[in-house]
């Protein structure tokens, strides 16, 4: 199991998810790399490409974010990604302990609409997760 018990994790969740706040990504790393403790390692304002800037290749890291997006002239959406990050050079006994450790995860960042599984920078493009997010909002007035 994961340790998600550090209060920054929350604090940092609750300010993604705020709408008075800029912050609209946060990433969670492990302490060391013998640690199952996860922690806030950054926030930022910057949205997908800023996220995508702060990951690692060498870890695995767990992202969320706040996507915002139009349908059409009228309209605007904000939706929440939760992003499972496995970077090309991640050890081989972290990998393996993605899936347990994401459902720990899964405990406190609570609230999103898709996950994304992203191997390289590219799964985070913001147009393929905007499609996603789309689909899975259900109104689509473009026909998406």
């Amino acid at each position: 199991m994961a340790d998600v018990s550090d209060a920054g994790i929350d604090q940092a969740y609750q300010d993604v998810r705020s709408d008075k706040s800029d912050t609209n990504w946060l990433l969670l790393d492990y302490e060391s790399d013998r640690s199952d403790k996860l922690v806030v390692t950054k926030t930022g304002t910057g949205g997908l490409s800023e996220l995508r800037d702060a990951l690692d290749d060498s870890k695995a890291s767990y992202g969320y974010a706040r996507v915002t997006y139009s349908n059409d002239k009228e309209s605007r959406r904000e939706k929440f990604i939760l992003v499972v990050w496995i970077g090309s050079g991640c050890k081989v006994m972290r990998k393996a302990k993605i899936s347990v450790h994401t459902a720990n995860v899964k405990e406190v960042l609570r609230v999103y609409s898709i996950e994304v599984a992203a191997r390289e920078r590219d799964d985070l493009n913001e147009g393929p997760i905007v499609s996603r997010l789309r689909k899975a909002g259900g109104a689509s007035y473009d026909g998406v």
